[in-house]
């Protein structure tokens, strides 16, 4: 991960804004520059992963024109080919420095044709237009504000900006920034109609799919490793990897001392593959030890994202001080794809697309902030194969009838998918647990323990009832509530609502976002 900051104003030094831009200095380690401009300040932090010699620093620079990405542009290479032979020249190996080529060629419309996660700010000196964008999933994090003088500043984490802004906001995912003006160029949930594939054309472009979409993200100049829960979903990306690559990979799971319920399939997935494993052990005191510190890189209040983010969190931890990697893959984004234990109550293939159209549209709140943070935090990069945008627009325009639990299994494309010699049958067969509880049911229950000894039933009501927007409904959520309030004062609007199951259907009407409470839960946990 890296770190990019913009501020349209002159009324700050530049040693003021370095110091916003500074706070999230673990996102970019390796360097960092300030570049006073025309408009105001632009500012970078540096994790190098592509084109790691100092020619790879940014801001890049063209005809007075600059950006700065925190980004991967995958199949940049035989993309900068095309540029070279239409006379573009480049200094470093940068993916991203084919990014001011691209705007020259495409102006606005660049952003549709971009095959990347990403998040930039840019300065086109001969219109003078500030430009900011974000991807359509919203993988790589942006936010903006306005200061007091009423400039608009854009920053990768809302930390950046406290105190710079009154009001802090999420960037609007698939969508620009220009002048003053936000414009949606994709909206990637968006199905106007489904295909009309055949059930094995179906399961073969959801594997090829799948494949490509792993295969583009282990190109990196610095050491790739994987975190391995041994659900599905970790485990498929893992197994391409394997076999992609030809040579062991690198593997870490995580799990609480006592009762940890995925490290057993994580070792056998890990001796399937022929990868080169580590467990990670925690336990009570790691957890409580560790949970203010996860609310303060996160930036959010939500109860599921938290729980989940505290053994993400350490695991990330451990690689980062033991190992030299420094880019992880993960398996985030599939259950939004392909349904949740939860969605097994949709009512009809048309409320089962349209959940999965809003947590696809959220994910940038949850899931995939938990990702960003929990690693980014550590200096690592990271990379998510299932939401690679051809992946994602195929699953999206799938039948939703398809994917629908009626086959007595969840998930069952992606698992009928990959039959064969991918993953021992009980891995792809086997059923999802939450990360939260996988890492160990006791994990979830010593932060609920820990909340209910903290606050008598009077003061939680008195210090919930302070709160009108999402307020805290268990003493749990009210301890995670107070604690980002001490790091994002008056900020917790940059969250829509706590991730839960949709109340609205049966089954679904429950008080915790653990799936656990939920009747369908059955083998999970074991």
């Amino acid at each position: 991960m890296c770190c990019v900051m913009g501020y349209a104003g002159h009324d700050m030094t530049r040693e003021q804004f370095t110091a916003y831009l500074l706070r999230t200095a673990s996102r970019g380690p390796d360097d960092h520059r300030v570049l006073e401009t025309e408009f105001g300040y632009l500012g970078f932090g540096r994790l190098a992963i592509m084109g790691v010699t100092p020619e790879g620093m940014q801001p890049f620079e063209r005809d007075g024109s600059l950006v700065v990405c925190n980004g991967e542009l995958y199949g940049f290479r035989p993309v900068r080919a095309e540029l070279e032979a239409e006379g573009y020249t480049f200094r470093s190996d940068s993916d991203c420095e084919i990014i001011l080529p691209l705007y020259e060629k495409y102006g606005l419309d660049m952003f549709r044709h971009l095959d990347a996660e990403f998040a930039m700010v840019l300065y086109d000196a001969r219109r003078k237009w500030l430009i900011a964008a974000r991807d359509p999933i919203g993988i790589r994090p942006l936010f903006y504000g306005y200061s007091d003088s009423g400039a608009i500043a854009f920053a990768s984490e809302a930390k950046n900006l406290v105190g710079l802004c009154k009001k802090i906001y999420p960037f609007p995912i698939g969508s620009y920034y220009c002048n003053g003006r936000f414009v949606r160029y994709c909206d990637i949930a968006d199905t106007p109609a489904y295909n009309r594939d055949d059930m094995p054309t179906i399961l073969k472009n959801i594997r090829e799919k799948l494949i490509a979409g792993v295969e583009k993200r282990l190109d990196a100049d610095t050491p790739v490793g994987f975190l391995l829960s041994g659900g599905l979903d970790s485990s498929l990306v893992c197994a391409i990897a394997a076999k992609k690559l030809g040579k062991p990979i690198r593997t870490f799971a995580i799990g609480m001392s006592g009762d940890a319920i995925d490290l057993k399939y994580a070792r056998q997935t890990a001796e399937y593959l022929g990868a080169d494993h580590t467990d990670v052990i925690i336990d009570k005191d790691t957890v409580l030890d560790s949970l203010e510190e996860v609310v303060a890189m996160l930036g959010t209040w939500d109860i599921t994202t938290i729980r989940a983010s505290v053994g993400m969190y350490l695991v990330c931890k451990y690689i980062h001080q033991h190992t030299d990697i420094r880019v992880l893959l993960t398996g985030e984004i599939s259950d939004e794809l392909f349904g949740y234990k939860y969605t097994d109550y949709a009512p009809s293939a048309a409320a089962f697309q349209a959940e999965s159209q809003k947590r696809v549209r959220e994910l940038y709140m949850y899931d995939v902030l938990r990702a960003d943070r929990s690693i980014s935090v550590n200096s690592l990069e990271a990379r998510v194969p299932f939401g690679d945008l051809d992946f994602v627009k195929y699953v999206m325009s799938i039948d939703p009838a398809r994917k629908l639990n009626t086959y007595g299994k969840g998930k069952y494309l992606l698992r009928k998918a990959f039959e064969g010699d991918w993953l021992p049958e009980n891995i792809l067969w086997r059923e999802k647990a939450a990360f939260s509880d996988a890492v160990g049911h006791s994990m979830v229950d010593i932060l609920k323990e820990y909340a209910e000894e903290k606050y008598t039933d009077r003061e939680f009501a008195e210090r919930a009832g302070r709160y009108t927007y999402c307020r805290p409904f268990t003493k749990e959520s009210l301890l995670y509530r107070e604690l980002f309030e001490k790091y994002y004062p008056g900020q917790a609007g940059m969250i829509v609502d706590f991730w839960m199951p949709n109340k609205a259907w049966p089954g679904c009407d429950v008080d915790d976002p653990s799936a656990r409470v939920l009747k369908n839960y059955g083998d999970s946990g074991k």
